[in-house]
């Protein structure tokens, strides 16, 4: 174990069989040695920093069925919004005032926002705030479309493929294409993004060989940054009696992602806090360097439920802000306001 951990620690790279092998093979005391060295490895790239950014969650609706998901089409019990421009831009305001350089702009797929209203909205928030980067996460749409948005100003895109083994995807994700969301990521990187992938950890039928071809894909694609959360089963769903993912299994999925790809971003997941109070913190002190507070309305926190009892859903923004940063204190990080760049575009 310890020749194949010193070779991902020192290389960067590690085979199928090495992967799956070492994750068939933890125990505490290797969890530890890869804790510690993901860890250093972080600190490498980004010392003690750890990146704020503003998420605005503008719409609950979405055209697709995803099967673990709490918003998706055919959940009849979703109280349905969505913000328009002027509120967006109120969120933007506030997140502003608080010190936020890095906007999320996050919903489902909905047929609302056109090209021509994501522009306009893009052009504005940059017009107003030249030196903040907009962060969006919107699904799939054509490559024409990502590159309206590109050019109207809009700095990162995040699209987690979810899972890279096909069969588990066409499981959970009815009437959509594993091979149209692979080639969304390779046009949102084309076009010049700072592209974001990520999966769930815990996925039902999801195995070590599945999660081992999850950190491949990842090393392969060499996004900018990684989203990896625990699934949370929502009780309308398909799955919604499936057994979830767990804070431990995604930590480790965190720090093994943190030594594949050293300066990627990585973000640490409120899912891991509604799993765990310290769920975040844990992230952190593995190699997690990216937090996204709220700065949705608190009226529409609630609804947008992807999973069951999520944390934070009344907390106005600044208190929020305050929390958070007390969090990452507490593991002995630094908070940095910045637009937080991939350390390649610093």
């Amino acid at each position: 174990m310890k020749k194949i951990l010193d070779k991902l620690i020192t290389t960067h790279e590690l085979t199928k069989d090495e992967l799956v092998y070492v994750l068939d093979n933890l125990n505490d005391e290797w969890r530890e040695y890869i804790f510690k060295h993901s860890k250093e490895a972080k600190e490498r790239h980004y010392g003690k920093t750890v990146y704020m950014r503003g998420l605005i969650e503008i719409s609950n609706y979405c055209k697709q069925n995803c099967n673990y998901c709490g918003i998706r089409r055919d959940n009849k019990n979703v109280d349905r919004y969505r913000l328009n421009p002027d509120i967006i831009l109120q969120c933007a305001d506030l997140g502003y005032k608080l010190g936020y350089r890095t906007f999320v702009l996050q919903g489902g797929e909905d047929n609302y926002y056109t090209d021509e209203l994501l522009v306009e909205l893009i052009k504005n928030i940059k017009a107003k705030y030249p030196d903040s980067a907009i962060t969006l996460s919107l699904g799939e749409r054509s490559y024409d479309s990502y590159k309206k948005l590109y050019e109207a100003g809009a700095d990162r895109y995040l699209l987690r493929h979810e899972t890279a083994t096909r069969e588990i995807y066409d499981s959970l994700h009815p009437g959509m294409s594993y091979d149209n969301r692979r080639e969304c990521l390779k046009q949102l990187k084309e076009i010049g993004f700072q592209t974001g992938a990520g999966f769930m950890v815990g996925l039902p039928n999801q195995d070590n060989s599945a999660l081992a071809d999850d950190l491949l894909f990842l090393k392969e694609l060499k996004p900018h940054m990684i989203g990896i959360g625990p699934f949370i089963p929502h009780p309308e769903t398909p799955v919604g009696e499936c057994k979830g993912g767990t804070v431990e299994d995604t930590m480790v999925m965190l720090a093994l992602t943190r030594l594949l790809l050293p300066d990627v971003l990585l973000p640490s997941t409120t899912a891991l806090g509604t799993l765990d109070s310290k769920g975040r913190e844990k992230a952190l002190s593995v190699g997690a360097n990216v937090v996204m507070p709220n700065l949705s309305p608190v009226s529409v926190r609630e609804k947008y439920e992807l999973y069951k009892d999520k944390i934070c859903t009344g907390d106005e923004a600044a208190h929020c802000r305050k929390c958070i940063e007390g969090r990452i204190n507490s593991v002995g990080c630094v908070v940095d306001m910045g637009r937080g760049d991939h350390a390649s575009m610093q």
